[in-house]
Parts: structure tokens; sequence; C-alpha cells
């Protein structure tokens, strides 16, 4: 089964391009999106339904061809017998990611749900062999290690691997998120520098990383030599090695610079976004003004709202 609506897309977009078809932009609809495709000289309509009761499902409705679903590697394919038109089997593709064989970037960010502290992308390169050091040193996703687990494994990959960490400090974000308006455009922004920056030290044909939002959002922020790359999205994606090597390496910066920040403005700083936070920007506008609140938080937040609130 699909994760959701955009893998689905992601899986026929990249079905039809093997076959020499064209998959254009989607656009979104009532619970789903709907795309043309190009397909043998003749132009079709796919819709791509998602309900919390019956999942992710390819609708092929406008599509009266059960030769071209067949083309398509459908190959079993049934007749809906209520409308006539074939239906799919939805199996999902296996990425090239999946394969242990493939040298691969794996990216991946920390910070992002957090009010204090920076927002932190990394990506990392793995071929086969390092790939078999990666879980032979405890490699995960950073969200099942402690804090004191994260530290030790980050040493060990910045030893073995290439990697690229970015971390944008509260007042670049804020700067960046004015001019993006828009959280999934700057993370696209910061995943496709990380992958250009490896790229300059690596030939690498292909990146995975987390899907959080519209797949077409880290291909258009990629530059020259990204935009040669196969890449590929999912939710979960830390569930690779070499994502889970970029989640260790992000949320460690992550730390890091938590760290620094609470040490330089003698305030601790809490992770999250919660009652404790608000408390703690409050003790920070009390101490440093609450106009200095951009040097330490990501404004768009809506705790912005409750801090100072009383003053």
């Amino acid at each position: 089964m699909f994760k959701d609506k955009f893998e689905c897309y992601r899986y026929y977009k990249h079905l039809i391009e093997k076959v020499g078809g064209e998959a254009l932009e989607y656009k979104e609809i009532n619970y789903g999106l709907q795309f043309k495709a190009n397909i043998c000289n003749q132009t079709h309509t796919i819709r791509i339904y998602e309900s919390a009761k019956r999942g992710v499902n390819p609708d092929f409705s406008q599509l009266k061809d059960s030769g071209i679903l067949k083309l398509l590697g459908e190959k079993d394919c049934k007749v809906d017998k209520s409308t006539g038109s074939p239906k799919a089997s939805g199996r999902p593709l296996a990425l090239k990611s999946d394969s242990d064989s493939v040298a691969l970037i794996g990216t991946d960010e920390s910070g992002k749900g957090d009010y204090f502290g920076p927002l932190v992308i990394a990506g990392v390169y793995a071929d086969e062999r390092i790939k078999s050091i990666l879980k032979e040193i405890g490699v995960d996703d950073s969200k099942k290690l402690k804090d004191s687990q994260i530290s030790e494994i980050a040493k060990q990959i910045k030893e073995i691997c290439i990697y690229d960490v970015v971390a944008i400090g509260n007042s670049k974000y804020n700067e960046l998120y004015s001019k993006f308006n828009n959280l999934n455009k700057l993370l696209a922004w910061g995943h496709a520098r990380v992958i250009e920056n490896i790229l300059e030290n690596v030939d690498c044909d292909t990146a995975l990383s987390d899907q959080f939002g519209s797949p077409d959002l880290i291909e258009n922020a990629l530059m020259e030599k990204g935009k040669k790359l196969n890449l590929e999205q999912r939710h979960r994606a830390e569930e690779n090695v070499v994502v889970a090597a970029a989640s260790i390496l992000a949320r460690h910066e992550f730390v890091e610079c938590m760290e620094k920040m609470s040490k330089s403005y003698g305030i601790e700083f809490p992770k999250g976004a919660s009652n404790k936070t608000i408390a703690a920007g409050n003790e920070f506008a009390n101490k440093y003004g609450i106009q200095r609140l951009s040097e330490v938080a990501k404004l768009h937040f809506k705790t912005t709202e409750r801090i100072g609130e009383f003053f």
C-alpha cells in the first residue's frame, strides 16, 4: 500500500517515464490529486484519492484502455465491474535506494518542531561498504536513541563518511522564513544545499530524503549538479541506514547548538513548544527585551503570541 497520495503519484510518474511517457504536474482536488499523463501519443487523466478509511487508491476511470495499464506494469489489472474501467494492483515500486549495493546520499533535519534553536539539515554519503559499517556501529533513527548515544555515534559517522551539516541559526532562519513564507520550502532549500555541498566532494546519482511536502519542492531547489540526481522521497525515510546517519548528525548538531545558546544567554532553553517554552521566552524577554527574541526563537510559531502578553 502507498503511504500517501504523493508517494502514489511518484510511483506512477516513475512508471510513466520508464515507458517513455510524460507525467505532468498534479493539482490538488477534493480528497486527493489529479494529473495528466501523455502515453503513446494519448493524454490520460489519472486521479489519486486518499482517505483515512480506504487509504490511498489510484483512479483510472478516465482511462479506458487496459493495455496502457499493462504497459505500466499492471499486468494483473482487473476490471471494475461497476465502471467497466481497469483497476491497478497498487503494488509499491521498489526504490533504487532500497538496495544496499547503491551508493546514496541521505538527508534529514532536526529542530523544525522546536521553538528555540536552529533548524539543522544534515546529509551523509555512503556506498555498500560504508552502509555495512554504519549498521555495525548502531546507526538508527535518531528519535530512537538517547542524546549520549547520538553524540558517540555522530563522532564515528564523521570519521568514516563524507557528510555535510547546515545549521540555520534563528536570526537567519527568521530571515529565510520571511522570504519563503513556508516551512516546507525552507526545508527543501536546506536539503538541496546539503546535497549540493556533498556533490562537491563525491560523484553520486541517487539521494533519499524524508518527504515533508510536495515531492517537487527539493527538486526545484536543486542546482545544476543536483538536478542530475535520481531523487527519492518518502515518509519514514530514516528506516534507511544512510538517512538515519544523517538524522543523527542533524540531531547532534541541534543539541550542541542548544547547549551553546543556553550557556551564552544564561537561560535554559527547553526543546519542543510547550508551557516551559513560554516561560523561557518570558525569561528571555525580561532579561534581554522581547525585540531580541528573533536571536533564539522561530518567530512564526504561535508560541510567539504567548510571550510577553502580560508586559
